[in-house]
């Protein structure tokens, strides 16, 4: 019997054996939902093991956290190669395929197995040797399985990688040579989070740089209700060379510094002193923490692959990135949703350059703030400043607005939609769909990123835009029931309503035409049945 039929057999007599004692335990109810769960669990094995899945030899193991080489699946696809426009969770879905996949550390299980390539060892060491890096490339059995993990195991993430590299890591290269770094610290970014900005990790780190909050803190990220400088791939790589500097400035060494920042400087202090002292990478290795010790050896993979993809046939992925990209200090409260209306560029392009804006709102007044916009928008951004300033400012920036924001609504919210789930249909179907943000379909229905949608399922939708074949108009503004009477349009307010949302209805009226209309104040009530006025006739 060959190994793969002897241990699925074996993995089904040990799930079976745990349905057994349960069974005395369990309702009928509870027994009958385990047994579709352990059915569901033995197909999944069963895929993996006879259809030949993971393509290693028989020592193959997995680490007590099911990781892999570093990569953390958030599904069970172990080397599933998913096209870049396929998932729509995505929070950056133009460029990432981040929902099928995020890096969470490294995890050491490349040191128990023996991965194989038809290419010799010397072919490896000579190739390291020709990087002339100054961070020191070890080759061992450990670095060889993870090259050939990030080279043979991937091709489709490592093309996704390899593109996005040609757009971040030169930026990289920038910030790392300001501070006299070296330059192949580059490749711990796509490490920690395969260049995606928005990246989250299970421990809440978050960010191309996966910065925990008290550690983005101390080397000055911002946080606050608008601001998040741990997405801001820039400021956070400003951030990571200064954690580094300070780490090198302990150890004397880049290995040690490197491994630090996965899993902090005393732990690497406690490695040292197991080994006796040592200060030398491989030597304190065993006595790393388990999840860190994979990070170097992924780190000198990582350095191998960009220099030697085309050896292997790999494709870097083409994304729709710009040629260049401009900067605006702002330092006035600024929302995306005025750029776009007033020079046309989409809210989620604006988002994709500026993910630190958690609401889409830079707050200007506070502090000066970077605005970044492809090459293509600056002239126009430039040239009509104050009109995009002045666009519906009294909408954006009222104090009904800002109170929406602490409440967990968007600024240009007040109207409430209910969708009804439909069979198929992710949390990022239904955002691209009604033009929010994934990010606030989970925090107004109280869903996380692990969230099963059911079919029937209400999601409550503030201030999005219905899709056209349901809005009827097809126009900007929802249509609201009114009537017209002493020269003024008058509204009914139903239950629900806000002023905001209200005035959110009519195109071309803001909230203070309401208030003065009225003479209503920001902090005045309204209850349903009253009419108000919406504008003069």
């Amino acid at each position: 019997m060959s190994y793969r039929k002897t241990l699925l057999f074996a993995l089904i007599a040990i799930l079976a054996a745990g349905t057994a004692t349960a069974q005395n335990k369990l309702s009928k109810k509870q027994l009958l939902k385990e047994r579709i769960q352990l059915q569901r669990t033995i197909d999944s094995l069963r895929g993996i093991i006879e259809g030949g899945a993971l393509e290693m030899s028989d020592t193959t193991q997995l680490d007590d956290a099911g990781t892999l080489g570093g990569f953390n699946y958030v599904d069970s696809e172990l080397f599933a190669d998913v096209d870049p426009g396929s998932n729509p969770d995505s929070l950056l879905s133009m460029w990432y395929i981040q929902k099928r996949l995020t890096l969470e550390g490294t995890g050491s299980s490349l040191d128990s197995i023996t991965l194989t390539s038809n290419i010799p060892d010397d072919v490896y060491i000579e190739r390291l040797n020709r990087i002339n890096s100054f961070i020191p490339l070890t080759y061992n059995n450990i670095v060889k399985n993870h090259i050939i993990y990030y080279t043979e195991k991937m091709p489709v993430k490592a093309g996704n990688i390899l593109g996005l590299s040609a757009y971040y890591l030169p930026i990289f290269e920038e910030v790392f040579d300001y501070y006299g770094m070296p330059k192949e610290l580059k490749a711990m970014a796509i490490i920690e989070s395969a260049l995606n900005p928005v990246a989250v990790s299970r421990a809440r780190a978050k960010g191309m740089w996966q910065f925990m909050y008290r550690t983005a803190l101390q080397y000055n990220l911002k946080i606050n209700s608008y601001v998040d400088e741990r997405l801001d791939p820039v400021a956070s790589a400003h951030a990571a060379a200064k954690y580094l500097r300070d780490s090198y400035t302990i150890f004397g060494d880049w290995l040690l510094a490197i491994s630090s920042y996965n899993c902090g400087v005393g732990n690497v202090n406690k490695a040292i002193r197991r080994a006796g002292g040592s200060r030398e990478f491989w030597k304190i290795y065993p006595y790393l923490p388990r999840e860190t010790r994979g990070y170097v050896p992924s780190f000198i993979a990582a350095l191998y692959m960009l220099n030697y993809y085309k050896e292997h046939n790999l494709q870097p992925a083409q994304f729709n990135l710009p040629a260049h990209v401009d900067t605006f200090i702002v330092k006035k409260n600024l929302h995306f949703e005025q750029i776009s209306g007033v020079i046309g560029i989409p809210v989620e392009e604006l988002k994709n350059y500026n993910p630190q804006y958690v609401e889409n709102i830079i707050p200007g007044n506070e502090a000066g703030y970077v605005l970044r916009l492809p090459y293509n928008y600056t002239v126009p951004f430039v040239e009509k400043e104050q009109e995009i300033y002045a666009y519906k400012d009294s909408v954006y920036f009222s104090p009904v607005a800002k109170a929406d924001i602490k409440q967990g609504t968007q600024a240009s919210s007040g109207r409430e939609i209910i969708h009804r789930v439909k069979k198929g249909e992710t949390l990022g179907h239904i955002a691209l769909r009604y033009h929010v943000s994934v990010r606030n379909l989970q925090r107004w229905n109280g869903l996380t990123s692990r969230s099963v949608l059911r079919i029937g399922q209400r999601i409550k939708i503030y201030g999005g835009s219905a899709p056209a074949s349901s809005s009827g108009s097809g126009s900007s503004k929802s249509s609201a029931t009114t009537s017209k009477s002493g020269g003024y349009e008058w509204y009914t307010i139903k239950s629900g309503d806000t002023l905001l949302g209200i005035a959110y209805k009519f195109k071309g009226v803001s909230l203070n035409d309401i208030l003065q209309l009225n003479g209503l104040t920001k902090n005045s009530k309204i209850y349903p049945g009253r009419k108000i006025k919406i504008r003069k006739l």
